[in-house]
């Protein structure tokens, strides 16, 4: 609890006089917004306008999860990551794309399926929503049927590790990707709770302007 009650982040959006294109790019643009902040005045911000994203951390009956080692050129460093992707095809549901995520990157199918946690990568700059579901009852896609893939995603392989081999890398500074970090610690601490915390898969998602 805080002073002003439970703690909680609000949607409270501010009004938009003015909204410019200064980039169109591939996978998001670039814009500039002309805000008004009421007492504070009138400011320009501008920041990535992003689809938003979804991942699993898929875990098995052993209590290992799924991680693939996948290149990243902003960076220059091969990561490991979550079976992840964007929320790019208009009017897919989060838990129908994480579950497509699963099935082309790591090959697996899950029954069960809950939301572990959400959050905003860099709210400062970026528009981007991530939600990450918690992946269980796992099968794997048949050979004949898996996902082709391509480019960085080409040599990308799928290991099996222990979810707290995977909090001592994300704690001790090993794995660097923001979105494994942060859902492989969720993960660890909604498991500790018995799963008290998890969420339906459908669980509503307001923040994300395309689920209000």
């Amino acid at each position: 609890m805080t002073d002003e009650g439970e703690l909680r982040d609000v949607l409270d959006p501010r009004p938009v006089s003015a909204h410019e294109l200064l980039h169109d790019g591939m996978v998001w643009d670039l814009v500039r917004d002309t805000v008004d902040l009421g007492e504070a005045g009138t400011v320009r911000r501008e920041y990535l306008q992003h689809p938003g994203a979804v991942g699993a951390v898929a875990l098995d009956d052993r209590g290992r999860i799924a991680l693939l080692r996948q290149y990243r050129h902003p960076v220059g460093m091969e990561l490991w990551e979550l079976p992840a992707g964007l929320l790019d095809k208009p009017g897919e549901q989060p838990w129908v794309a994480a579950a497509r995520e699963l099935a082309e990157e790591a090959d697996l199918v899950a029954a069960r399926w809950h939301v572990v946690a959400d959050w905003q990568n860099s709210p400062g700059g970026s528009s981007e929503n991530w939600r990450c579901f918690l992946a269980r009852d796992l099968s794997e896609v048949p050979t004949g049927e898996r996902f082709e893939r391509e480019h960085e995603e080409l040599g990308m392989t799928v290991s099996w590790v222990p979810l707290e081999e995977a909090v001592d890398a994300a704690l001790t500074g090993r794995i660097h990707n923001a979105c494994t970090v942060a859902g492989v610690l969720a993960a660890h601490a909604a498991r500790e709770r018995d799963w008290a915390t998890l969420r339906p898969y459908d669980a509503p998602w307001p923040e994300h302007p395309a689920y209000r």
